[in-house]
């Protein structure tokens, strides 16, 4: 991932696409920011699974700014957060859709065995575990609720 990220920010150099350097070295910045909190609890280096949670936080950071731009009627900031959302979300796989999030909802209870909302957080660890970066676990954590209540 780091080296995908790296020649995509070298392309964007060569093609002066000014959005698109900003938008790399942010996330740049914030994979070199959990290396340097990583070193300092003993943790290991930041991982292609670490990336992709920063990528999603960030992708989730934009879609709130955004909203709260559009709210304030500030439409242009909102528009330059949204460019920015898309460029990050290249680097992420397919998002799943609602059936598929369903589905991997339904197939983790059962999997855990969940038969209350106190099992919620075992269910929730194993979708984070499985799919990070393909579903919204806001929209997914919903879904468990609704069905273990």
């Amino acid at each position: 991932m780091r080296e995908t990220i790296a020649q995509a920010l070298k392309n964007a150099l060569k093609a002066q696409d000014k959005l698109r350097i900003s938008t790399l070295r942010l996330v740049n910045a914030a994979i070199q920011d959990r290396d340097i909190s990583n070193r300092g609890t003993g943790k290991d280096p930041v991982n292609d699974d670490d990336i992709l949670q920063i990528l999603a936080k960030m992708v989730k950071q934009r879609e709130e700014s955004a909203k709260a731009f559009e709210d304030g009627n500030r439409l242009e900031l909102a528009q330059q957060e949204r460019d920015e959302i898309e460029i990050i979300r290249e680097f992420l796989p397919r998002q799943m859709d609602e059936d598929a999030v369903r589905k991997a909802v339904t197939d983790a209870i059962a999997e855990t065995g969940a038969a209350g909302l106190r099992d919620m957080g075992r269910v929730m660890a194993l979708l984070k575990e499985r799919y990070t970066g393909q579903m919204d676990f806001t929209r997914a954590s919903a879904l468990v609720k609704a069905s273990l209540q």
